[in-house]
């Protein structure tokens, strides 16, 4: 069943979990997404972001993400991740997606406000939803930690949350608080208490990104402080990844191995994957 950001959002804060947004790359990931989520009998959100080009094209994505969330018996959402100009973001509207995020977060608060303005406006004109981003999600990939910023500088501030939402419309925010996209390379340090500071000043379905590798206490600290949206991706990646590895231990050198076996094992350690942080997101484990 294809919905909206706005649906998802709503059953999120009136059962006050999370959902889980989960990256497709391919059929395989979005098949298993879409079927972890009727497992559980809960709604998800399946995205896709730019850096997931080289794997398969935004048309491509498309097509494959509304086919799937079109025949699935539970809501889904199909979002674009991370859009990064206007018109990225009105690409994928027209390509048929009811969920956008816009980035402009590396931008001056009055640049970021009013693009995420003007993509609000057509958004909801047509019925799509939109998230927005205040604060600076850290990344380990550019080499941004807690340890070379000043959190008062990059974190989300409650105040400046509030004015954000009540001045651009949008309808999730992504807030900051220490998460990082990517692998961790170390333990990070969160601010858990800035989410229930936030939802404090402005009770509203709060994103976080670079949820993965987070344990099942922190995401759901996290979760019943206020976040009502989950973005996972690189460790339901690496679960799948690692089991693919784990199925070749001990194969000989000259021992045949066929391109649907590995697909199968990725889906399948994909699933089992899902289902968990599903699980974790909804405070059932």
């Amino acid at each position: 069943m294809l919905v909206n950001l706005q649906t998802i959002m709503e059953y999120a804060q009136n059962n006050k979990i999370a959902i889980g947004a989960f990256n497709v790359c391919n059929w395989e990931s979005a098949t298993s997404i879409v079927e972890g989520a009727e497992r559980c009998n809960r709604p998800v959100i399946i995205q896709y972001a730019s850096g997931h080009s080289p794997f398969m094209s935004i048309e491509d994505a498309t097509m494959i993400m509304l086919y799937v969330a079109k025949k699935a018996k539970v809501p889904v959402c199909v979002n674009y991740d991370h859009g990064r100009s206007f018109e990225l973001v009105m690409k994928a509207i027209r390509l048929g997606y009811t969920s956008v995020m816009i980035d402009a977060s590396s931008k001056s608060y009055e640049e970021n406000l009013e693009i995420t303005k003007e993509v609000v406006k057509v958004a909801h004109s047509v019925g799509v939803g939109v998230e927005g981003e205040i604060g600076h999600i850290l990344s380990h990939v550019k080499g941004i930690s807690a340890d070379t910023i000043n959190p008062e500088d990059e974190y989300t501030h409650p105040d400046v949350a509030k004015k954000f939402i009540e001045e651009s419309g949008v309808d999730a925010l992504a807030i900051a608080f220490g998460t990082a996209h990517g692998l961790y390379l170390k333990k990070p340090v969160l601010d858990l208490d800035r989410i229930s500071r936030i939802k404090e000043v402005k009770d509203f379905p709060y994103v976080m990104h670079g949820g993965s590798g987070l344990s099942k206490e922190e995401f759901q600290v996290a979760i019943k402080n206020g976040i009502r949206k989950i973005n996972y991706y690189t460790y339901m990646s690496l679960a799948a990844g690692m089991a693919v590895k784990k199925s070749f231990e001990g194969q000989k050198p000259d021992e045949k191995v066929f391109f649907h076996d590995i697909t199968k094992t990725a889906k399948e350690a994909t699933e089992k994957n899902i289902e968990k942080a599903i699980k974790t997101f909804a405070l059932e484990i």
